[in-house]
């Protein structure tokens, strides 16, 4: 099942277009990912030199592995709860608040606003 799911990945991806450039650099400048994209980090730079990456991605790695810690418990609640085993029930609960609260501090406070106008920002959207 692996080997057919990544052989027809790659299949697709060579056998379709490429992304064009503008969409990736609006994609580059709109999300700031890590990772591989240093020629249309450089494209980004040569429209907007004082664009500034996000050069933190071991605080994003480790936000995603609280996050999948919480979706777990997320998975784990309804179950537990159902079942009443009263203790696993705190246990989970408890995980899910201190990830919630990890990441409250780790993640949300560190959004950054958007400074277009006329665009919401995801912070601006759920605190409306």
């Amino acid at each position: 099942m692996f080997m057919a799911s990544l052989s027809a990945s790659i299949i697709a991806s060579l056998a379709t277009p490429a992304t064009d450039e503008a969409t990736l650099v609006q994609f580059y400048k709109t999300v700031r990912p890590w990772g591989f994209w240093q020629p249309i980090h450089h494209k980004v730079l040569e429209q907007d030199p004082h664009f500034v990456s996000d050069a933190r991605p071991f605080r994003d790695g480790f936000n995603v592995l609280i996050g999948i810690v919480a979706q777990c418990c997320l998975t784990l609640l309804p179950m537990y709860l159902v079942l009443w085993m009263k203790l696993p029930l705190l246990l989970v609960v408890l995980i899910l608040g201190a990830c919630a609260y990890v990441l409250k501090r780790s993640w949300w406070n560190q959004l950054q606003e958007k400074k277009e106008v006329g665009e919401k920002s995801w912070k601006t959207i759920f605190e409306n």
